[in-house]
């Protein structure tokens, strides 16, 4: 069992949201920890302990992972795996909505949005991060123990597009899960998409 989070809160209330990917390492704010908690005391509740634990290279999704892990009985080591990293906005990095529209137009973003096409300028390598998720969902068995995976939106959507599984929105929020599970009859399902406990 795959669990994919998205990273914690990076913007305070009352802070304009922008778009950061891997050119911006930001730590999680005050309520980025409390939802890394609150994911952390959920998987517990339900008692799922971690085989092993996946990040990107940015301290958002290692600070969210180790928030996680703190609440289980035996935490696994924090591995970095590069395939999870952000991607890249170009020239809309580090820029609020309203700007990265007038750039790239609103039936850009949708299709980035709807169907993982990126934009002009930004920097995905969509073909490398579908195959590294395929490498990766090539190893999980019906009884695999949960693998937790920690990175931002615009890489774990492509988790989906690599699975074939469409939930009704690529997009997962800040602080939430999901779930990618093989079934008994070797097909892989998704039971959980932008869970937020």
């Amino acid at each position: 069992m795959f669990v994919i989070v998205r990273h914690g809160n990076t913007f305070g209330a009352g802070e304009t949201p922008r778009r950061i990917g891997a050119a911006t390492d930001l730590p999680l704010t005050p309520a980025g920890h409390a939802q890394a908690e609150a994911l952390g005391a959920h998987f517990a509740a339900i008692g799922w302990s971690f085989a092993r634990a996946l990040v990107s290279p940015l301290q958002r999704t290692r600070q969210t992972a180790e928030a996680v892990l703190a609440a289980q009985a035996h935490p696994v080591p924090v591995l970095t795996a590069p395939f999870l990293r952000e991607i890249g906005h170009g020239a809309d990095e580090n820029r609020a909505e309203p700007e990265v529209i007038a750039r790239i137009g609103s039936e850009a973003l949708a299709a980035w949005d709807e169907a993982a096409l990126p934009p002009e300028g930004w920097h995905v390598d969509a073909p490398a991060r579908i195959a590294a998720w395929n490498d990766l969902f090539s190893e999980l068995e019906a009884d695999s123990p949960p693998t937790l995976l920690v990175t931002s939106n615009g890489a774990a959507r492509f988790a989906l597009v690599a699975s074939g599984l469409r939930p009704p929105t690529l997009k997962m929020a800040t602080g939430s899960y999901g779930v990618i599970q093989r079934a008994q009859d070797g097909a892989l399902a998704l039971t959980a998409w932008g869970v937020r406990p």
